[in-house]
């Protein structure tokens, strides 16, 4: 009997499960985005000579349930051939759900998803030509990691030969031939993700989809895994649709990045697009560690631009750029907690209680208090303002995210005419 994920069936042919993979530092890579190959290797696995590339392609996609629940709005994006595209949300946005759609495993409500040229709404999973890796490794485990390898290819009917080929290079490739003769127990976590993938390399599929690979790992264990992803992707040049509720792994794998929220995306662009510029509430806080500082209030003019605080206190905003029809609005405005800095002269900026202080090593979180609004700065080592002090902290105005209060959309201001107020901070 075939190992289960989550009550279905995990075929061969399309469910099986993936090896993690982690960065040192929460840093996307330096990939160019694809346009009509990646420039990798001539094929998966080079030994076999194979090579089958496919962008896949969403127009209006929707999931709605029997119960009348939505779980997908109207996705439409591109993944382009040879792309790793990374789906990132809270649980229950619906990026698994959209993935599953992908591959097969959930009725398509409405819309229309290519892969390729074809239209798949009603290809079976098994015909699709695309590989699935659970968080479960279902690994055979009275099986070699050479058995659980060629296990897909000997339902499929293949010869001995194409079979012992395509095992030995996908061995190869994730480095398991010193392994090949040992049983899942005997290995570590890492190593049998890495035999789950195998199982899904020799299957030579023109896409592979990761849902949550890193879930089952600790967190040492994901951090090396992550960059084992990372650098087979740039090996393989295949495309890859990987889904997590990790920021962190979104921000280091993608090279672009589509951030869910509810069933309905939020924005989609690479990981230091969507950093620099969120186009909404919801994907400023949702990316990056520690979240982004957002202060509500209203923008005032009173001996240079202010934002009034709900509590009456208010933030002085040097070199703010801003539209003249946002004075008098509710305004949030977000500073991310590396833009956040003790002022220069300690007169500038404004004031704060220092409450926390949390060493992380090469840097330090210090959390602080403005009246009753709390934030978070990002400082050097060398920079420890002590618990209880009144430290006096300022922002850059290029540095500081505009949003309006009620929609949570951002604001820009560069097309209003209208400069910025004070030309340098303190």
């Amino acid at each position: 009997m075939l190992p289960r994920e989550n009550g279905y069936m995990a075929e061969y042919r399309i469910a099986l499960p993936l090896l993690p993979v982690s960065l040192a530092r929460c840093e996307p890579h330096a990939y160019a985005l694809p346009s009509g190959g990646t420039g990798g290797s001539p094929s998966l696995l080079p030994e076999t000579g194979y090579r089958t590339m496919a962008n896949v392609q969403l127009d209006n996609i929707r999931k709605v349930y029997d119960n009348g629940q939505i779980a997908v709005h109207g996705a439409s994006f591109e993944v382009a051939d040879g792309e790793l595209m990374v789906l990132v949300g809270p649980s229950g946005c619906g990026k698994s759900t959209l993935l599953r759609m992908i591959a097969g495993l959930e009725e398509i409500s409405g819309g229309e998803l290519r892969i390729g040229e074809r239209v798949v709404n009603d290809v079976a999973p098994k015909d699709r030509d695309i590989a699935m890796v659970f968080q479960s490794y279902a690994l055979y485990p009275h099986m070699t990691v050479a058995e659980n390898l060629a296990f897909g290819l000997k339902l499929r009917g293949e010869s001995k030969e194409v079979i012992a080929r395509r095992v030995a290079a996908a061995a190869d490739t994730l480095g398991l031939t010193p392994m090949l003769d040992k049983l899942p127990r005997a290995m570590s976590g890492g190593q049998r993700q890495r035999v789950a993938l195998g199982r899904a390399l020799v299957r030579e599929p023109a896409v592979f989809l990761l849902d949550e690979p890193l879930s089952n790992l600790d967190a040492k264990l994901r951090h090396s895994v992550r960059t084992e992803i990372a650098q087979l992707h740039r090996k393989l040049g295949t495309t890859m649709i990987y889904v997590t509720h990790d920021q962190v792994e979104a921000m280091t794998l993608g090279q672009r990045i589509v951030v869910l929220k509810d069933g309905l995306i939020q924005q989609i662009d690479t990981p230091m697009a969507l950093y620099d510029r969120p186009a909404n509430l919801f994907v400023a806080g949702f990316l990056g560690s520690p979240a982004m500082n957002v202060l509500q209030g209203q923008l005032v003019e009173d001996d240079g631009l202010q934002l009034q605080l709900a509590d009456g206190s208010r933030v002085t905003l040097h070199g703010a750029q801003v539209a003249p029809q946002w004075l008098g609005r509710p305004i949030a405005i977000g500073v991310r907690p590396e833009h956040l800095q003790p002022s220069a002269d300690g007169q500038g900026g404004f004031e704060t209680t220092v409450e926390m202080i949390e060493p992380v090593g090469n840097e330090i979180f210090v959390n602080l208090s403005h009246g009753s609004q709390p934030l978070v700065m990002r400082v050097a080592p060398r920079t420890l303002p002590g618990l209880g002090e009144r430290l006096r902290v300022a922002v850059r105005g290029e540095a500081l995210h505009f949003f309006d209060a009620e929609s949570g959309e951002r604001l820009e201001a560069r097309d209003s005419g209208l400069g910025t107020r004070d030309s340098e901070p303190r």
